[in-house]
């Protein structure tokens, strides 16, 4: 028998969930880059010396659920919501200047250069309001049912919103904007590109599976085009790290259509020069490699961001606390939190 232990720490789940093998029924077009018949690992050619240069971007928001509420609304019913703290960020990752024109910004370095954070009540109690505390308001986000599984990807929609306010206008002309997760929303910024780090589903025919097994760091699969009415580019490609398995260090990069195969190709191809080197160790990251430096390093910037959670956990029942003295309910203590 043979086993390979995977990369990353088990808490976060498998980069490749159990139905990554299986065919989706996404409509997918292989013939974009190369005849499906014609399919094997890409090597990319080296970047050009004014392309070595050119900072790299990477957008990523952080989450938390703050507390679970019932909220009474106007119908006199208590209905379950969610409050919840979210941020988004921008760092910008300048490579060391190899060349000898002058320049006004720091070599090698990261920095965040946009954040934002928000704060949420997400429910369907009709004639819910938001919540002011003092560490500030939780504004109301309304959503048509109060399933855990709706509040869920109600959160997450909004953090994906705030995503989308931070990245716009924060990459120049030229400058490569990597935002964390599928495209979405944000496919008409230019020069975005989803990274997945997780798959779920193969977006490839069984048949195509060996060339991903094939592949070796920086090396990627050929573009293709997957979906109808929102469809994109696609390719997969291998970051630096050991190869235990076929999928391991495999992550799936999307472009949108608008900017053509050709400028889909030459994308994927600088994606493939430049992703490797801000691939993250097992030994600094337990999602290693996928889980770029940059990225990690601006989720724990996000996180220190958000606040102490025992402050806002009580700042939210003191807020409890006054909304039913306000209807002339008996006061009642509020839990002690540790919170000094």
């Amino acid at each position: 028998m043979r086993f390979a232990v995977e990369t990353w720490a088990p808490e976060y789940g498998s980069p490749a969930e159990g139905g990554a093998l299986a065919e989706t029924d996404v409509a997918v077009d292989l013939d974009i880059e190369q005849p499906a018949a014609r399919w094997a690992p890409i090597t990319p050619p080296p970047l050009a010396p004014a392309d070595q240069e050119l900072p790299a971007l990477f957008v990523d928001g952080v989450r938390r659920i703050e507390a679970r509420v019932w909220v009474s609304g106007a119908d006199g019913e208590a209905r379950p919501g969610i409050c919840a703290t979210y941020a988004a960020g921008v760092v910008r990752c300048c490579p060391p200047i190899t060349s000898s024109v002058a320049s006004s910004r720091a070599p090698g370095r990261a920095r965040v250069v946009a954040t934002e954070v928000a704060r949420a009540l997400f429910c369907r109690a009709a004639g819910a309001a938001p919540i002011d505390t003092r560490c500030g308001p939780f504004g109301l986000r309304a959503t048509p049912a109060d399933d855990p599984d709706t509040l869920s990807l109600a959160l997450q929609g909004a953090m994906a919103d705030l995503e989308l306010q931070v990245s716009a206008g924060a990459a120049a002309p030229g400058e490569l904007l990597v935002v964390d997760g599928p495209l979405g929303a944000r496919r008409g910024l230019p020069g975005t590109v989803g990274y997945i780090k997780t798959h779920h589903v193969s977006y490839l025919p069984t048949a195509m599976h060996g060339v991903i097994g094939a592949l070796t760091a920086g090396q990627r699969t050929p573009v293709f085009c997957m979906g109808e009415r929102f469809a994109r580019h696609s390719w997969y490609l291998r970051l630096p790290g050991e190869v235990s398995h076929p999928w391991a260090g495999v992550v799936r990069c999307e472009a949108t259509v608008d900017i053509g195969p050709e400028q889909a190709i030459a994308l994927a191809d600088r994606l493939a020069a430049v992703l490797p080197r801000y691939g993250s160790s097992p030994h600094k990251d337990p999602r290693a490699p996928q889980n770029l430096f940059p990225i990690a390093g601006l989720e724990r910037e996000l996180r220190r961001r958000l606040g102490d959670p025992l402050l806002i956990q009580r700042a939210l029942r003191e807020a409890a606390q006054h909304s039913r003295l306000d209807q002339g309910a008996p006061a009642a203590e509020s839990p002690r939190t540790g919170a000094p």
